[in-house]
């Protein structure tokens, strides 16, 4: 291709490849980090253009595993934790604490988390990304590749000039039978520290970085990110509240939060329909009840979310084929759109993820997946129903560097404001302590008392 045939300097690093491929956009540059081998492989597409030894984290400071996306960048940030320990060049890819900057490495895991590199390397690797890239993370490494599938968007002649569905108000207004899918307000995972409801700007939202390439690329395309998972507790809530509210009782809004308001109209309907008040309160029973109060069929069991430029664009369900067996994690990326001519190059990795006893049983899972069996990653696409609008919407507005991830845990507590989807993943069997999932939605959490950008440097790295 001849964006790849662009040869840039060669990097200063012994580990860089003697001359460095530099693809046109460094949104789409994959940045695959083995811990087993403590080795970083820089790809563009299947192209491998660099690598480099590093050191990850320690015992006990153990670097996560899973599909990040480069947060920020500083050429030059002091650790606040650590003794204002120097990390230049530095990458951030987690605002709870995770990064890619120069340090010291002694070819082990010797960090508190974050991610070394040599000196060379790290300021080259700066030079070549963008914010958005990814960084994907595992034990054994990974590479992506070559793959063509139906399911995979594929870019339309009519690009739009306005908003990506400019139509639709980021909130649940009312449930529709298929093929006619749900569009519903996006809140962040309420773990996550930085999170608040979406749909309001916020002054605090992270500054786009000096020389960072815009977001829309000349022939009007936008770089997605897309995040195909299943349908979880507070998809279920939000559709609940909209039925509850369209049968005269008051929810307090369709936010997908346990509020006093909600409770009150759950129990208030449990009692009209003299349903029992014991056990959750969410219940297979009453959502049995409030559909069929409500005549309308339950939704399918997966869920699309799309956001750009680290901000949530809309989302809607999915079909799921065969729910009870898990879809693994996938990351899909595209590159070389020819919107002329339809066409793309798309490019898979899978990695593992354990899922725990406990997030198998609420998810309805009963079978697990297996990533390394071949063609794992078309078997899960092949399982997705896309409605054809959501699609005709992706695929009038995708350009290089749009990707797709497909989990079966949905937003992990690391996704908010300021960020792709993040998804972590656990490969080993340590997932029993590990799972952090929810039985039900968690009541409403108090805004973050955050003004200003200068928020996000207070977490420490190192």
């Amino acid at each position: 291709m001849l964006r790849r045939l662009v040869v840039g300097l060669g990097l200063l690093s012994a580990t860089m490849l003697s001359q460095t491929v530099f693809a046109a956009d460094g949104r789409t540059l994959q940045i695959i980090v083995s811990k087993d081998k403590q080795q970083m492989v820089v790809y563009d597409g299947e192209a491998v253009v660099a690598t480099t030894r590093i050191s990850s984290g320690k015992a006990g400071h153990t670097t996560p595993s899973g599909i990040f996306s480069i947060l920020e960048k500083e050429k030059y940030h002091e650790s606040n934790i650590y003794s204002n320990a120097p990390m230049p060049w530095m990458q951030r890819i987690t605002w709870s604490g995770i990064a890619l900057h120069e340090g010291v490495v002694p070819n082990h895991p010797a960090s508190h988390g974050c991610v070394r590199m040599p000196g060379a390397f790290a300021r080259s690797l700066y030079d070549m990304t963008a914010n958005g890239a990814h960084v994907i993370i595992t034990d054994a490494p990974v590479t992506p590749q070559l793959i063509d599938d139906v399911v995979l968007f594929k870019p339309r002649k009519s690009a739009p000039t306005g908003p990506l569905l400019p139509d639709v108000e980021l909130r649940t207004s009312s449930i529709k039978a298929d093929p006619k899918p749900v569009q519903v307000a996006m809140n962040v995972a309420p773990e996550n520290p930085l999170g608040s409801p979406i749909g309001k700007t916020s002054s605090d939202a992270p500054a786009a970085q000096p020389g960072t390439p815009a977001a829309t690329k000349a022939d009007g395309g936008k770089i997605l990110r897309i995040l195909i998972t299943r349908r979880g507790d507070r998809e279920t809530l939000m559709d609940a509240q909209v039925l509850l509210e369209s049968m005269g009782f008051e929810t307090g809004g369709s936010d997908g939060y346990l509020g006093p308001l909600t409770r009150s109209a759950i129990t208030g309907f449990k009692r009209w329909k003299n349903l029992s008040q014991k056990g959750p309160l969410i219940s297979g029973e009453f959502l049995d009840a409030l559909y069929a109060a409500a005549d309308k069929p339950k939704p399918p069991a997966g869920q699309i979310m799309v956001r750009q430029n680290f901000e949530p664009m809309f989302e809607a369900p999915v079909g799921i084929k065969a729910p009870e067996v898990a879809l693994g994690t996938h990351l899909f990326t595209v590159t070389d759109v020819n919107r002329q001519e339809e066409t793309a190059e798309w490019h898979a990795v899978t990695l593992p993820n354990q899922l725990s006893d406990a997030t198998m049983k609420r998810l309805g899972i009963t079978l697990p997946s297996d990533s390394s069996l071949s063609g794992a990653a078309r078997a899960a696409l092949d399982r997705i129903e896309i409605p054809d609008d959501i699609r005709e919407k992706i695929e009038t507005a995708m350009a290089d560097g749009t990707s797709i991830t497909i989990n079966d845990q949905g937003l992990g507590p690391d996704t908010g404001k300021g960020t792709d989807f993040i998804t972590i993943t656990q490969p080993e069997q340590q997932v029993a302590e590990a799972d952090t999932s929810y039985d039900e939605p968690v009541e409403q959490p108090r805004p973050a008392k955050r003004s200003s950008n200068k928020q996000y440097r207070s977490i420490g790295l190192y």
